[in-house]
């Protein structure tokens, strides 16, 4: 991918666009980092000149996190900027994603080393990230971005590329954005990466034993499916079998709440209910182009909750792949029936590790608000790693527990289980019990129960779309669960 001129606008700009080309002889301006000290001042701001140091003195900027302030060069010049850190020890992560919005348009350096420098750098293209596909002139300039040393510029590019994917197809309004235009989405990354994919669509999925994504999706116009991709590293030559990791997303492209029909408020957002696929989708792009020594699987449920005569009805009784019978308490939970058929598909190969990811219950956004998703898990070690490292990196997750006497609140007198709790208690938990229940095989089960949205913007997380425990899952990945294969 090449970079264009900073103030070519004819297109959006990717992420490439962002940085530097290597080698590039550019002039740059410095961006110092700046901490808060006891005294008042600021500290970090070595190598700036007198005039400077009174220049932020004089118009009262201090270090607070993410305040940021020009510096005046000579003859009306910009000469830098700084970036404040604030006393939060260790610093917002994604604070330098702040800077692509405040800055004007040019070429940029780090004068102080981040911490974190690959972060920091990953910080500045998140931040500047902008959904502008329906936009005809979005008007966007760049704030390129020289690399600190030691980065890796194609690593950086594949995260970040992976997160923007993400976020575009969250953004991407339902009337683009169907099953039948995620599907095309997924097999764009499989024809790019070189991953195997097939389709199961409409009254297929009878034919071939996926019944509750039938009856969630048979009431749209647009047939429901699921989407199934295969990829595995060219690198084994002939080791060990590799990792299997299977990724499961929930792909509800539009969500009316079915015949319980949601208030016109809550469904302005139904767009984002195919987040799960797109997390899952950007997970699975990070582990592509980083060439993970892993079997990865990708299978994603695509349908619209919609209305019709022949939509699904509350107390309906549904098969399931497993062969559990389904009672259905309320049509807007269909979420979990589409992931219950595909986790069933899932576990019949018994892969080392199964994910889902999921915009699955309004009540773990009552539990912790949008910017922290529960994680679920039976392993111990693994939920400890995810919740550290995801506060680390600015993706963060809470283990919530998967607690066993919640499951009575599932129980159905007419069928082998009710979908959802019959009470307002503990909604996301009895949604990660419920899913619980068609896996059996996997040698360790993660359920993520994310928003998929950016409510308010934040550093490095514009407001919109936002793959949500992607990048902590791939860390995990990378970090952890093939870290033990090598040892």
């Amino acid at each position: 991918m090449t970079s264009r001129n900073a103030s070519d606008t004819s297109e959006p700009l990717s992420a490439a666009d962002l940085l530097l080309p290597a080698g590039a002889e550019t002039e740059t301006r410095p961006i110092w980092l700046a901490r808060p000290e006891n005294g008042g001042g600021a500290g970090g701001l070595e190598g700036l000149a007198g005039s400077q140091r009174a220049w932020l003195k004089e118009t009262g900027w201090t270090a607070a996190s993410g305040k940021c302030a020009l510096l005046p060069g000579r003859r009306g010049t910009i000469a830098g900027a700084v970036l404040g850190l604030g006393r939060t020890e260790p610093p917002d992560p994604l604070i330098a994603g702040r800077l692509p919005r405040l800055l004007p348009p040019g070429d940029w350096h780090f004068e102080t080393r981040p911490d974190d420098p690959f972060l920091a750098s990953l910080a500045w293209l998140l931040g500047a990230y902008r959904f502008s596909r329906y936009k005809r002139n979005d008007g966007a300039k760049a704030r390129r971005l020289r690399l600190p040393d030691g980065v890796d510029r194609d690593a950086l590019l594949a995260t970040a590329e992976s997160i923007w994917l993400g976020r575009d197809l969250i953004n991407t309004p339902a009337n683009d954005m169907g099953p039948g235009a995620l599907e095309a989405a997924a097999r764009s990354l499989a024809e790019a990466e070189g991953a195997e994919m097939r389709v199961v669509t409409g009254e297929a999925l009878l034919d071939e034993n996926f019944p509750l994504i039938h009856a969630v999706g048979r009431a749209s116009d647009r047939a429901p499916r699921l989407i199934d991709m295969r990829w595995q590293s060219g690198r084994r030559r002939g080791r060990g079998r590799a990792h299997r990791l299977t990724l499961v997303g929930k792909g509800i492209c539009f969500d009316t709440g079915g015949l319980d029909i949601k208030p016109s408020q809550a469904m302005a957002l139904m767009k984002k209910d195919m987040g799960g696929a797109a997390s899952a989708l950007a997970l699975g792009a990070m582990i592509m182009r980083a060439g993970l020594d892993v079997a990865l699987r990708i299978l994603i449920p695509a349908a619209d909750n919609a209305i019709s005569g022949n939509a699904f009805r509350p107390g309906d009784v549904l098969a399931s792949r497993k062969g559990l019978s389904v009672e259905i308490g309320n049509t807007d939970a269909e979420g979990r029936l589409v992931l219950a058929d595909a986790l069933a598909l899932a576990d019949e190969e018994a892969p080392d590790t199964l994910v889902s990811f999921a915009t699955l219950t309004g009540a773990a956004r009552v539990a912790l608000g949008p910017d922290l998703p529960p994680v679920y898990t039976e392993d111990d070690r693994i939920a400890e790693a995810l919740q550290s490292r995801g506060i680390a990196i600015g993706d963060p997750v809470w283990r919530l527990p998967l607690w066993p006497p919640y499951d009575r609140l599932l129980e159905s007198e007419i069928a082998d289980v009710n979908h959802i709790s019959g009470g307002p208690f503990a909604g996301s938990i009895t949604a990660a019990l419920f899913l619980r229940r068609f896996v059996e095989k996997a040698g360790r089960y993660i359920h993520f129960d994310i928003y998929g949205w950016v409510p308010n913007a934040r550093p490095g997380r514009p407001k919109g779309g936002e793959p949500q425990a992607a990048r902590l899952m791939f860390e995990l990945v990378r970090d952890r669960l093939l870290a033990k294969r090598r040892t």
